[in-house]
């Protein structure tokens, strides 16, 4: 099995840096090297990673680095595959939702300071898509429940409410203190964002915790051993 790790991309050398230790320690629990490849913003792209390979004869598992069912994981990773004409590659689900996940979040809320009472507020890239937008609600359900408290989703790019919106709307509610919970695999541009919402604490992103990793592992070593590797495999259930 040839393991690589698809994420989204960022101009930040900090949220580079956080995808490699991800795919270093996933590679670790693995007891093989993971390869990265970014469908935006930096290189290699899937396509580049997967053709490098076609001729090998060893099948691919791709893990697409996204915490919701969003365009890049129905569309853009799959046509990245298409074109890379490697004959034999399995596309896994994505990262989320999943309780472990949500798991990590609440474990970052603790870290940052927040208390029972406090609101919180999910905080996503954000999707137009309809599919990805009710896997970030049932992700905030997932949180809402380990935390016993209301959990706001909003989001740091595409959609609506935006994080901004989303703390003040709260605050006018009453609110005296807001968390914003980073729903970002990596440092970046929308990080970035998420400090300047007004929120009185901003958790990390989920980056290299051990917790995503083993999420990450299981994900090859389910295709590995319990899907079918054959072409033009694009399936998996969760």
């Amino acid at each position: 099995m040839i393991p690589i790790l698809v994420a989204h991309g960022t101009r930040r050398p900090e949220g580079v840096v956080m995808i490699g230790e991800l795919a270093e320690r996933v590679g670790t629990l693995l007891a093989q090297p993971v390869r990265v490849a970014f469908v935006d913003v930096l290189g290699p792209t899937p396509t580049e990673v997967l053709a490098a390979e076609a001729d090998t004869g060893r099948p691919a598992v791709v893990v697409p680095a996204f915490l919701a069912r969003g365009y890049h994981v129905r569309v853009d990773v799959p046509t990245h595959v298409l074109a890379s004409g490697h004959p034999d590659v399995t596309m896994t689900p994505a990262l989320g939702p999943d309780r472990r996940v949500a798991a990590v979040v609440a474990g970052r809320l603790v870290e940052s300071g927040w208390r029972t009472g406090d609101s919180v507020v999910l905080a996503a890239a954000g999707s137009s898509d309809p599919t990805a937008r009710a896997d970030l609600d049932r992700a905030a359900r997932m949180l809402s429940g380990m935390l016993r408290a209301h959990v706001e989703v909003a989001f740091a790019a595409t959609g609506a409410p935006g994080v901004p919106d989303a703390v003040a709307a709260l605050r006018s509610r009453g609110a005296r203190r807001v968390a914003v919970a980073s729903y970002l695999l990596a440092d970046g541009l929308f990080q970035r964002r998420l400090h300047d919402a007004g929120a009185d604490l901003v958790t990390e992103p989920l980056g290299a915790h051990p917790v995503l990793a083993r999420v990450v592992a299981n994900r090859f070593l389910t295709a590995q051993t319990r899907l079918p590797l054959r072409s033009g495999s694009f399936g998996g259930g969760r």
